[in-house]
């Protein structure tokens, strides 16, 4: 019997150990960056788009809506007049959550400062979940809670799941098939001849 179970892991071994070293260096941080891009980057630029009036050309001066999303207390506070809404810090903090939500997913996907902005977005997540639970008052429902059976409510378990999806590049980089594999390896070669 002790033979038989001692096949067994060995067989075990060799198969996963074979398929963990020939997607060891590419796989999961493409894998994680080809589901980031299919799944959250439509989510990201089509919410800021709506921060900038839908025109790029506003991408330096987000419309009032982008200070509703990020600040829907003090949106209240002043009737939605952004004029009363001093632009340090509240409006530089909406143009760079605008700036963030463009520009961190596009990083993500190409692997280009693929670390720092899964980081990046990572944070993002954490302060656009706290907005969205104290800012927008979701209900408790929405927001769910671990181990709850539920898997509908959008912010503890989708969220969970977006911050996990981001941890791997974060954790094992973007892999070789990445701007920052290329860039890092043109880097190499120029260092070697110096």
């Amino acid at each position: 019997m002790g033979a038989l179970i001692g096949f067994f892991v060995r067989l075990y071994t060799a198969v996963f150990g074979f398929f963990e070293r020939i997607t060891n260096g590419w796989l999961l941080g493409l894998a994680a960056r080809l589901v980031f891009a299919a799944v959250l980057l439509d989510f990201f630029w089509t919410s800021a788009l709506t921060k900038i009036g839908r025109s790029i050309w506003n991408i330096f001066t987000p419309v009032d809506g982008a200070y509703a999303q990020m600040f829907p207390h003090l949106m209240e506070q002043v009737s939605y007049d952004t004029s009363q809404i001093a632009y340090f810090p509240y409006g530089l903090i909406v143009l760079v959550g605008t700036l963030g939500e463009f520009i961190l997913p596009f990083l993500i996907v190409v692997g280009l400062f693929t670390r720092f902005a899964s980081v990046g977005m990572i944070i993002f997540i954490c302060v656009m979940t706290y907005v969205d639970i104290t800012g927008h008052g979701l209900d408790a429902k929405s927001i769910g809670k671990f181990f709850d059976n539920d898997p509908y409510s959008i912010v503890s378990d989708d969220r969970l799941l977006w911050i996990f999806l981001l941890l791997v590049p974060t954790l094992k980089g973007p892999g070789v098939i990445s701007l920052d594999w290329l860039f890092g390896r043109m880097y190499r070669k120029r260092e070697m001849y110096y």
